[in-house]
């Protein structure tokens, strides 16, 4: 029989919040024996009194909740403060995938699934928010300022709200500027996955393009490359084509929306 992994006294609080006692029971014994301390709630409710009780380091969250559901709580944890959430959902269709990631989700883990794969994940999103801040000096372009030690992004003097995946995703192009990134490396240097649902990037970059752009529908920050993935501008203006008055934005491919 497997010894189950003792957790220490630094080990990640995992919050499990599922109405279905064996899954919620399936996932935790797979955490715990991962080294993770967890918490169970079944409800909205309790699930927001257990946050408020022992705040966690990340939450499993099911989409289906009895009277409140998931996108409340999750919601509300956001309100309360930065949180790694993953949901779990038994529905399939994208538009329920893209809105928990539009609310802030940093993965989503569609029923029935893989409990092995589930800890695989929860590992990769606490690796994200807690390795080591690389050391250095303000992240600089134009009126934005990103101050990656203190988790801080200022655009126009004004502090901007981005959630935990937004911002690593707006400091990993301002630490790559004029370089074009697909979405797999984006997944792969961002997120931390080898594996997953690319359009977990694409909804991220609409969503951070409609914080740091002056017209999300035309960004020049972060730039479509048609065909092949974003590049970060620093410069943020707009490009002019021979022949073209300054100041209008070129219809190439190569730098407008996608």
């Amino acid at each position: 029989m497997q010894q189950r992994e003792q957790p220490s006294r630094t080990a990640p609080r995992v919050l499990v919040v599922d109405d279905d006692p064996t899954v919620a029971e399936v996932v935790t014994g797979y955490l715990e024996r991962g080294g993770f301390v967890v918490d169970r709630a079944a409800d909205g409710p309790s699930a927001l009194a257990a946050a408020g009780a022992r705040w966690p380091d990340l939450v499993v969250l099911d989409l289906m909740l009895p009277g409140m559901d998931g996108l409340e709580v999750c919601r509300e944890l956001r309100r309360r403060g930065p949180l790694p959430v993953i949901m779990l959902t038994a529905r399939t269709e994208e538009e329920d995938r893209i809105l928990g990631l539009e609310i802030g989700a940093d993965d989503y883990v569609t029923k029935p699934f893989s409990p092995r794969e589930l800890v695989l994940r929860v590992e990769a999103v606490l690796r994200r928010h807690t390795e080591v801040r690389r050391p250095g000096a303000l992240l600089r372009a134009g009126d934005l300022e990103v101050d990656p030690a203190a988790r801080r992004a200022v655009k126009g003097g004004h502090q901007l709200a981005l959630t935990l995946r937004e911002f690593d995703l707006l400091t990993y192009f301002m630490r790559h500027p004029g370089e074009v990134c697909d979405r797999e490396r984006l997944m792969r240097e961002v997120w931390g996955w080898d594996f997953g649902d690319l359009s977990t990037v694409t909804v991220h970059i609409r969503r951070l393009r409609g914080k740091v752009e002056e017209d999300a529908a035309n960004p020049l920050l972060i730039r479509t490359v048609w065909g092949v993935g974003y590049r970060f501008d620093a410069t943020g203006r707009p490009d002019v084509v021979p022949g073209q008055a300054p100041g209008l934005a070129s219809d190439s491919p190569t730098t407008t929306e996608g």
